[in-house]
């Protein structure tokens, strides 16, 4: 039941992602062509370029994306009496071919390198790391843990968990480690504003720790579109639509209680 719900969740937040909605009005104008509707096929098909276009234009990008990422300063590294460092999970592969550094996606790299860096940091702090296994066949906790053992950290002071798939899962694990007591919470700039709704609405104290941002100093109006702007889009859109479903859960829940 809950797989089939994140998985409904996946499929859902494909079509309301830039790619998803260029690809929903290509074929809307698709079909009216073959109609022979012109008018509508010219309609849909040009708005899907436009679309395209838009989401693909790095002022734009970095708009969305910069909303997000401004919310959280970088940690300062100050704190005190700090015992657990939660890194949340991100991609990766288990290609044997390639080494450890390779095995984590971009932003899971980031997450990790950060977490090690508030551990070394923080002396007699446990740094906790989620994710599931997805398509493959290690959980993303473990390959997380891998490079933070090759990067020094002791494996008594790593805290596991293969079980959660989402952010609102690791906050559930998270919760019966740390409890009531504040802790470091490492995840992507984007993601972070997200995340600590999830984590507070569990009553968990986390100090954000923001790491992988992707917004730059502003260059310009006069710049082409390109696909690392699309995919900031992407990306900004994807934790836009994360908090919609937030919120549409609370009415739910607050309706049928």
């Amino acid at each position: 039941m809950l797989e089939g719900a994140f998985l409904l969740k996946k499929f859902v937040s494909f079509f309301i992602e830039p790619l998803g909605v260029v690809i929903t009005l290509f074929i809307i104008g698709l079909y009216y062509f073959y109609a022979q509707n012109a008018k509508k096929a010219e309609q849909y098909l040009l708005t899907s370029f436009f679309v395209l276009l838009l989401f693909s234009y790095p002022p734009f990008s970095n708009y969305l994306i910069s909303n997000l990422e401004d919310r959280y300063p970088k940690y300062d590294y100050a704190d005190k009496n700090i015992e657990y460092i939660h890194v949340l999970g991100n991609g990766h592969n288990c290609d044997i071919t390639q080494p450890i550094s390779s095995h984590l996606s971009s932003a899971g790299t980031k997450r990790v390198i950060e977490g090690i860096i508030i551990h070394k940091k923080l002396a007699d702090t446990k740094l906790i790391f989620t994710g599931y296994s997805a398509d493959t066949d290690r959980a993303n906790s473990e390959m997380n843990a891998e490079l933070a053992n090759a990067l020094g950290v002791r494996k008594e002071n790593m805290i596991l968990s293969s079980k959660p798939s989402d952010t609102e899962e690791e906050a559930q694990f998270c919760k019966t480690i740390v409890g009531k007591k504040p802790f470091v919470l490492v995840t992507s700039a984007a993601h972070m504003p997200r995340a600590m709704e999830i984590f507070q609405s569990y009553g968990l104290h986390p100090i954000a720790a923001p790491t992988d941002f992707l917004k730059e100093e502003s260059r310009g109006y006069f710049r082409a579109p390109s696909v690392n702007a699309l995919y900031k889009s992407t990306l900004a859109l994807h934790e836009y639509a994360g908090r919609v479903w937030m919120a549409l859960k609370d009415i739910f829940r607050a309706v049928f209680a």
